[in-house]
């Protein structure tokens, strides 16, 4: 199973968001940021946070559907994914638990995602969303830190892709509903 996900994760492309980047890597591990415009309003985008399953690319999930996903904003929650087994069997992974939750500017969650699952790692995501423009704009961060196998430099760019290939389903779901409700 760790095989197929970490391939998933090696297997991302996608159009990058405004800005992707690996911003630090060394021997302890790494910190990645991504940040895009969305034209939508803040509500908007923090209410899609906790419907991963409109925005996050099922390729990057262990059972193979974001439909599985689902993430509570509130501390505690958890970003889990159900994972149907045989005979109505259903198993689970949680990816991440919120940390924080400041309704429409900010959503922190701690946990080792994918492969890094496998390492003796922590890893503290966070969404922030800021008005700009005409909408918001949503950074997100990635900081890991620990021991890990293949080495941080090494999965650092992985990670980056991947997370870049989110947020431009995030801000592609927000301006679909945004555009839903002006009716352009």
């Amino acid at each position: 199973m760790r095989k197929i996900v970490a391939l998933g994760w090696a297997g991302a492309a996608m159009a990058a968001p405004a800005h992707s980047a690996v911003t630090a890597s060394s021997d302890a591990g790494f910190a990645v940021e991504n940040s895009v415009q969305v034209a939508a309003d803040a509500a908007t985008v923090y209410r899609l946070l906790s419907q991963p399953g409109r925005w996050w690319n099922g390729a990057h999930s262990y059972s193979g559907s974001a439909a599985n996903l689902r993430l509570e904003p509130v501390a505690g929650g958890c970003f889990c994914e159900a994972l149907p087994g045989e005979e109505g069997r259903v198993g689970s992974v949680e990816h991440a638990r919120v940390i924080h939750a400041a309704p429409d500017r900010q959503l922190r969650l701690s946990g080792a995602l994918g492969p890094l699952q496998a390492e003796a790692v922590t890893g503290t995501l966070t969404f922030d969303i800021a008005p700009s423009g005409k909408g918001v704009r949503v950074v997100m961060s990635y900081v890991v830190g620990g021991y890990i196998r293949m080495g941080a430099a090494r999965i650092a760019p992985v990670v980056d892709k991947v997370l870049a290939e989110q947020l431009s389903g995030l801000k592609r779901a927000a301006e679909e509903d945004a555009a839903g409700r002006t009716g352009l």
